[in-house]
């Protein structure tokens, strides 16, 4: 039987057990509890209560995120998209990407190497191997240095 989110104590409840398993943004976590049938007005106040005692902390959820999209070999402009989408403010968003201490050109390569190992023989491979990195979230320019040979090594 569903937990009815009818209290605050219900609500804090649950935005805690959804902490528990990871973080979330504010915007997300407001999602996942009005969809398990709580209003809004209950849900604000216990969010802000959360964020005062740091159990719910932005900063932390975006570095958590890129970490674990950057582990996935997923690139800067995949992963602020992504962030976007979630509802974060592309300041917030950029202040975590720069903030990173993540090597995008050396992941790029690493990406590469892993998928492709070997620079493309002819025009369709080369279009095949960028559109594989554009997709991950690399930009054209690191994509093009890299396939043409002029990677940062």
């Amino acid at each position: 039987m569903a937990t009815v989110l009818d209290t605050p104590v219900a609500v804090r409840r649950a935005a805690m057990d959804l902490l528990a398993r990871r973080e979330h943004g504010r915007a997300e976590l407001s999602r996942k509890l009005r969809q398990r049938g709580a209003s809004p007005e209950l849900i604000d106040p216990a969010l802000d209560r959360l964020a005062e005692e740091g159990l719910l902390d932005e900063s932390r959820y975006l570095e958590s995120f890129i970490a674990s999209r950057a582990r996935g070999g997923h690139g800067p402009l995949r992963i602020r998209e992504e962030l976007a989408q979630r509802g974060l403010p592309r300041a917030d968003i950029e202040r975590a990407l720069n903030a990173c201490d993540i090597d995008w050109s050396a992941q790029l390569r690493e990406v590469w190497r892993r998928k492709f190992a070997r620079l493309p023989l002819d025009a369709r491979e080369k279009a095949q191997q960028g559109r594989f990195l554009a997709y991950r979230g690399y930009s054209m320019e690191s994509i093009s240095r890299l396939l043409s040979g002029r990677s940062d090594d």
